[in-house]
């Protein structure tokens, strides 16, 4: 018998989606710092849909949980694991893990000899890792396989090396030649391959500062003192088109420098005489700390925006066609504006000088990386300025020192082998070859040290930018966002500076994850279709693309370049191509596929050809995860609304999936509730789908309609249990209501067509919508009074005979509700009290006629006024009546309710409100169960398990 998974039941998701949206703060040891990836999942959000994914829910094992009661209880407890385990500081708490692993054992099948069968994990589109290595976390064997050789190399960084070399000491020597002064016991994981990492970096930046640094001067303070230079501002140029100026005129963004408040810094442009400039000016450059003499905002340079600039010297407009004229013919100069030097506890911004704009004069290197910049110029804005080759991103400089790197690395390398030999450790096979001794550890700290410069080349190109925020002053990365801009004014960073993109900070960048990371058990990466790879005994969660989102391959060739020149003697096999392959690439790019219309048939049968081969050998024990990432509605030839998200379903169910659940995941807290009165997706959702049988049948519209009658109401009520967001119920409820439809072969639409998931979607938010007004029948007369005022006027005043016949309706008294706090009545006027509307100070102990709609108002009061713990006091008051008149599944419900009539009606500041106390729920009742005990029938209304 097939069991039902956890993940196809209820998920705790405020908790996953809160914690996935904290995870962006954190960079301190998170695998994402390692290599640079576009559209990361967040690993919280990866760690609990696999383990929802593997664990059974309690419904499945009615030989264990027989009654509802029972299995609600169960799966609370298994919630409790979920949102311990998305906690980013639990990631290394192995009591913990150990814990979620007993329970995907407890749930794996088992074989002919009663032991479990753990399964594996593969992710076909593994992109930047999350989901292989949260496998591996969880103990499990991991996966990864990817077309793109970038994404392949960093799924190698996290699953596949570590584990090779686990518990391995250091290598590398001290200063006399000794071995590591640290040379403890015992090396947890890959801690021992972090500390090689950290010193055969430490080892490649003094060795290139030996080389190179006489073009990194030091700057000479007002004071006459020298300090380190972090950066040097630099600004393009072209020629003024006015004849009679014809000055250099600089291409800024932005005069500012630093923003701090008391420390504000700018470029002050002046034109002065200069014989030696053909037209007899020049521009020189100042700075300016006057906060009254201050550009007025941040865009306030001579660049503006795409249409174009102005002179700085006679303001003649200059056309965005001109400067890409200039460009194309190689015209465009660079001027220096500004160098940023260490002070003491702050930026010391000094005016150029003419030794650091010597130093910067040097000749490009002999061998540069070669390969064209892609054209799409939805994705890359240079080449239209005549930057067409990747060596053209970069200044002289910076390919001196980025070919300085590489060349490093393979000495690195060298010295890894010699040092590793030392230790007794056998020659052995190449990394490529599987080998696990010295030349193999060579080769995987060589790997390392190659995304230290791939980490690099973000910080080091002249796209780079300066952040002149108030909070930092710091070198802003290239990839900011999934493109390659133009930048005209651009930060030029000094690498041996410690400071932010220097090589000391993508060392410990690169090696501090490898302390987090679980390396074990064994995992796989390699490079492959998806379309063509084996599916065979393995358990699948992915993130596929989607559309023309990201073009990940034209952006990965940035770094691949850089990538192949250090590590093709190292992974022949994964370097062997010029550039990223980007033919067979799962992207809907409309250069690459005859238009728009040629790129869309060609991801839509693709991604069909992708799921219905993973079909064919899917595991029957469990659900495959697939995670989407929301596109926008757009209007198809006919002019309907047609979405991205149907054409995935589409996709899905005839590929012969059956779809039983649907999540909305959300990593961005700031724009939570954009969704009221949108309807918006999620950012992103992951759906659980399983091979729909062969045998299955076909049904008419009624059938179906019957089915998601019959079924939805129970599979809602165990949403809402689940503490999801009223905000995310419809998109949740879409689960529930798709396995339905999908599990058939075909629904049957009247005129015998079949029906469209489009029309499916449609007829389940009736559904939706029918079932939650269905739950007004469960309140008592009270509060379905105050319901159905609401749904007509919300806090807003009605006429008092509309009122009284909705009383009349109901069987209750208007003079009743006003006495109890439920509304007000007067001058022929009826008007719900609101939560800003209360006294506070109220006392359910002493309201003789207290309501479920009472309750909720009073608890939105005191949580909008308090916060967590009044609310929670609060809520067991109610509940610790004598005669238990209060049910908590009762409030929440209500809340979900009346979220669904505020986001119909438009009432965002209504929505948010009630939106806010659902997913504040389980904190809440943590509160309401503490002291002072509560009473056996309270526990009943909490629906405690006797264990609690």
């Amino acid at each position: 018998m097939t069991k039902r998974k956890l993940i196809e039941v209820a998920l705790p998701l405020e908790a996953i989606n809160k914690e996935s949206a904290r995870e962006k703060s954190i960079r301190h040891g998170h695998p994402s710092t390692l290599h640079l990836w576009w559209a990361r999942r967040p690993l919280a959000a990866a760690r609990a849909v696999l383990f929802a994914q593997l664990v059974d829910d309690p419904s499945s094992r009615p030989e264990e949980f027989p009654t509802e009661e029972a299995q609600r209880a169960e799966r609370e407890r298994l919630h409790g694991i979920i949102e311990r385990l998305v906690v980013w500081e639990n990631v290394r708490d192995e009591k913990l893990l150990a814990e979620a692993h007993a329970e995907i054992v407890k749930s794996a099948p088992k074989d002919d000899d009663g032991n479990p069968v753990l399964p594996k994990i593969l992710d076909p589109f593994a992109g930047g890792g999350t989901i292989p290595l949260e496998a591996q976390r969880l103990g499990l064997e991991a996966h990864a396989s990817d077309l793109n050789p970038v994404a392949v190399l960093i799924n190698k960084a996290l699953i596949e090396i570590p584990p090779k070399f686990a518990g391995m000491k250091p290598v590398h020597r001290d200063d006399k030649g000794g071995l590591l002064a640290d040379d403890r016991a015992f090396w947890k994981g890959a801690e021992g391959l972090a500390a090689d990492v950290r010193a055969y970096g430490q080892w490649m930046r003094d060795e290139a500062e030996k080389r190179i640094g006489h073009l990194y001067p030091r700057a000479t303070l007002p004071d006459g003192s020298k300090a380190t230079v972090i950066a040097w501002i630099w600004a393009r140029t072209v020629t003024c088109p006015n004849p009679a100026c014809g000055i250099e005129m600089p291409l800024v963004r932005s005069w500012w420098l630093g923003k701090k408040k008391g420390k504000e810094a700018y470029v002050v442009p002046t034109v002065v005489a200069d014989p030696s400039h053909k037209s007899g000016r020049r521009v020189e450059f100042t700075i300016g700390h006057d906060v009254a003499h201050a550009p007025t905002r941040d865009g306030d340079g001579t660049m503006h925006g795409r249409t174009g600039g102005v002179c700085v010297s006679c303001s003649t407009a200059v056309s965005t066609e001109y400067i890409r004229d200039h460009g194309r013919q190689g015209k465009v100069g660079q001027t220096l504006m500004a160098t940023v030097a260490e002070g003491n506890r702050q930026r010391v911004y000094l005016a150029p000088t003419a030794e650091h704009i010597r130093a910067a004069d040097v000749s490009k290197p002999t061998e540069v990386p070669s390969g064209e910049v892609a054209t799409n110029p939805r994705w890359f804005s240079p080449p239209a300025y005549g930057l067409t080759q990747f060596a053209d991103l970069f200044t002289n400089r910076q390919l001196t020192a980025l070919t300085t790197f590489s060349d490093l690395v393979a000495e690195a390398r060298d010295r890894v082998l010699d040092d590793a030999a030392a230790t007794g450790m056998p020659n052995g096979a190449p990394l490529a070859d599987g080998g696990t001794n010295a030349q193999a550890y060579a080769d995987a700290v060589a790997t390392y040290l190659a995304c230290v410069i791939g980490r690099l080349t973000d910080y080091m190109s002249s796209l780079t930018t300066w952040a002149s925020n108030p909070q930092m002053e710091i070198l802003r990365n290239l990839f900011a966002r999934q493109a390659i801009p133009m930048a005209w004014d651009y930060a030029e960073g000094n690498p041996f500076a410690d400071k932010s993109g220097s090589v000391a900070k993508m060392v410990e960048a690169v090696a501090k994850p490898l302390e987090y990371i679980p390396a074990s058990p064994s995992g796989t990466a390699n490079q492959a279709d998806a379309a063509a790879r084996s599916f065979a005994n393995l358990v699948v969660s992915t993130d596929p693309p989607y559309y023309d989102n990201i073009g990940y391959s034209d952006l990965s060739d940035f770094f691949y370049v850089w990538l192949r020149r250090s590590l093709r003697p190292v992974l022949p096999g994964l370097f062997s191509t010029m550039l990223v392959p980007k033919a067979e690439e799962l992207v809907a790019n409309p250069y690459r596929h005859d238009g728009k219309a040629g790129a869309e048939r060609f991801f839509e049968d693709g991604f069909r050809d992708v799921f219905a081969h993973a079909r064919g050998s899917a595991s029957s024990s469990y659900p495959m995860t697939v995670y989407y990432a929301f596109k926008q509605s757009e209007t198809d030839g006919a002019g309907e609304a047609s979405t991205g998200w149907e054409t995935l379903l589409e996709g899905m169910i005839r590929g012969g999936w059956e779809i039983t659940s649907t999540w909305p995941l959300r990593s961005e807290r700031g724009g939570r509730m954009i969704s009221v009165g949108t309807n918006a997706l999620a950012s992103s959702i992951v759906l659980s789908l399983r091979p729909r049988p062969a045998s299955s049948s076909t049904t008419d519209r009624r059938g179906f309609i019957a089915a998601l009658e019959a079924e939805l109401p129970d599979a809602l009520r165990k949403l809402q249990q689940g503490a999801i967001a009223p905000v995310d119920l419809p998109q949740a409820a879409i689960g529930p209501g798709m396995a339905v439809f999908s599990r058939f072969a075909g629904v049957l639409e009247p005129d015998g067509s079949k029906m469209t998931v489009r029309s499916a979607l449609a007829r389940i938010n009736e559904i939706l919508d029918q079932v939650l007004s269905d739950q007004e029948g469960d309140y008592k007369p009270d509060t379905r009074f105050a319901i159905t005022w609401y749904r007509l006027h919300g806090y807003e005043p009605g006429k008092s005979g509309e009122a009284e016949n909705v009383a009349t309706a109901r069987a209750v008294v208007l003079s009743d509700l006003a006495r109890s706090g439920i509304l007000t009545h007067r001058g022929g006027i009826v008007q719900l009290i609101s939560p800003s509307d209360l006294t506070g100070d109220y006392d359910p102990a002493t309201d003789h006629h207290i309501s479920v709609w009472e309750v909720l108002q009073h608890l939105i009061q005191v949580l909008e006024r308090d916060g967590i713990a009044p609310v929670g006091d609060l809520l067991r008051a109610a509940l610790d009546r004598p005669a238990a008149d209060i049910d908590a599944d009762e409030v929440k419900e209500l809340a979900h309710l009346l979220f669904r009539i505020a986001e119909a009606n438009g009432w965002t500041k209504d929505a948010l409100s009630f939106n806010t106390l659902v997913t504040s729920w389980p904190e809440i009742v943590d509160v309401a169960r503490q002291a002072p005990a509560l009473a056996p029938s309270t526990q009943g209304a909490f629906s405690f398990d006797s264990e609690d």
